[in-house]
């Protein structure tokens, strides 16, 4: 089996567990439309990515940083989902223009910013790699090839999902937009609580 196909793989398993940016893909794709969950589910793959290469290439100064502090890190991003479930929660109805560029590179950066503040990613990620045998040596010169095939495993994996929201929506209709907000504004801010209970000591 290719390095490439591997590294799709891993990104498919790393993918799947549905978290805080799956929360926020399925109701933007509500929302807005496939073209919001697509772009959210980008940022969140870039994260993934970054990550996945930091494990393929070795980089132990910089993974050895990040697991230091990564409490630090956690609560950041708990404080980023809680802020978000808030937000959606007391929003009164107003939509954010995909198609403008700024509302894309919010989407954009938001799940990215809360993809990347899970250093402990890096760990998964780094079991994964041994888990199919490619880890240290094995990869060589390849490793990018590993960490592109994790690249194309997430984002396929967050096109799967915002392709069945969205058959949903067009079934469903496009209403409730305030009431289906709420829930997942209530979802978020549990997410954020959860991150914070688990990073904070006892």
């Amino acid at each position: 089996m290719s390095l490439l196909l591997k590294g799709i793989l891993i990104g498919l398993l790393f993918g799947v567990p549905v978290g805080a940016v799956g929360a926020m893909t399925v109701q933007r794709t509500w929302e807005h439309g496939i073209k919001a969950g697509l772009i959210t589910g980008m940022g969140s793959s870039v994260a993934d990515c970054i990550y996945a290469g930091i494990g393929a290439f070795g980089l132990t100064m910089v993974s050895d940083f990040l697991l230091e502090y990564q409490t630090v890190i956690h609560l950041v991003g708990g404080a980023i989902v809680l802020y978000l479930g808030i937000r959606l929660v007391f929003r009164n109805g107003e939509e954010v223009e995909v198609l403008a560029v700024s509302g894309r590179w919010r989407m954009f950066l938001t799940s990215f910013a809360v993809g990347i503040t899970n250093p402990a990613a890096i760990l998964t990620f780094l079991f994964a790699f041994s888990w199919f045998g490619i880890a240290g040596e094995g990869m060589k010169g390849n490793s990018w090839m590993v960490v592109l095939g994790v690249f194309l495993g997430t984002y396929f994996w967050w096109g799967g999902l915002t392709a069945a929201v969205s058959l949903a929506r067009e079934k469903k209709g496009k209403n409730n937009f305030q009431r289906v907000n709420r829930i997942f504004g209530v979802v978020l801010s549990l997410f954020g609580v959860l991150v914070f209970t688990r990073a904070l000591p006892l």
